[in-house]
């Protein structure tokens, strides 16, 4: 079977090109792409060669993970229904689909490509009525989402989201929510002025970090979720850090992912590493929490 795919080929080198991909099984459902969502951190990191897989990082002298068709999440309409799919699944409908499976690459599952063959299991009906590119980031706002409850919050508790990106608007969204009271540190004015208004936001570029965070959260904060993987400001912000407080981490570190458990254990810090996607999150993602 034959589609389109966007490529890594080598170190900061990509094409569009044709690519193999198996027929689809009994388990699996095609669909024909129409819009297909950019992870810009998590992309970029595998374009410039940092990663093998999910996240693990690079290391001198494994074989290079190229070719690679990356991503993960894509809005499409069914044209194939496997004999042995049980979900309400039929041709026509448009649905949400994250990796879908390829041939002759360094992974067997690819993000960028059409017709996606995807596993039942990895493939979600959306509502009617509403563009595809609503839905398409679907995988970053279930990570925004997860950031944003992992963590116990009380009504005033103040949070901390590193990063301006849009897993840090959702997790800024959701910790809001649930009634926290939100400090969100990027570089970027553009992407900061789309932060909800209750929310500050504040350029680390043109500002401070750690004197904003000890204004915005003079008794300590109670929770620092890093969205970025931002090693240094974890580190320069923990001291900023309540008692019985909670990091949340969803970043990739490469090699510097290293937590010092005695530093935790001396304020009693909770450590919360939400994942990607699973299907129960998913679920629940889309039915608004």
């Amino acid at each position: 079977m034959k589609g389109n795919a966007v490529v890594f080929t080598d170190r900061l080198k990509a094409s569009f090109q044709q690519v193999d991909m198996p027929e689809p099984g009994p388990d699996e459902i095609v669909v024909d792409v129409e819009v297909s969502w950019i992870s810009n951190g998590t992309e970029a990191s595998f374009f410039r060669g940092e990663r093998m897989a999910g996240d693990t990082p690079y290391e001198a002298g494994a074989p290079w993970p190229f070719p690679i068709v990356a991503g993960y999440q894509k809005v499409g309409v069914v044209t194939h229904v496997g004999s042995e799919v049980t979900d309400d699944l039929q041709v026509g409908d448009r649905v949400f689909a994250t990796v879908s499976r390829i041939s002759g690459m360094f992974d067997t599952y690819g993000g960028h490509v059409n017709p996606a063959v995807t596993p039942a299991h990895q493939i979600w009906k959306l509502p009617a009525g509403l563009p595809s590119a609503d839905y398409a980031g679907l995988v970053l706002t279930q990570v925004g989402y997860n950031c944003g409850t992992r963590a116990p919050v009380r009504a005033g508790d103040r949070a901390v989201v590193l990063g301006d990106g849009l897993v840090a608007n959702w997790t800024v969204q959701t910790l809001l929510h649930r009634g926290a009271q939100v400090i969100a540190l990027g570089r970027h004015d553009e992407r900061l002025a789309f932060m909800p208004g209750e929310a500050v936001a504040l350029n680390t570029k043109k500002a401070d970090a750690v004197n904003a965070v000890r204004e915005f959260a003079p008794d300590g904060a109670a929770i620092i979720v890093d969205t970025v993987g931002d090693m240094d400001s974890i580190q320069a912000l923990f001291p900023q850090l309540a008692p019985n407080s909670h990091l949340v981490s969803a970043g990739f570190y490469g090699p510097r992912g290293l937590i010092d458990i005695q530093m935790l254990r001396a304020k009693e810090v909770t450590l919360h590493a939400p994942a990607g996607w699973t299907k129960e999150r998913m679920d629940e993602t889309l039915q608004g929490g």
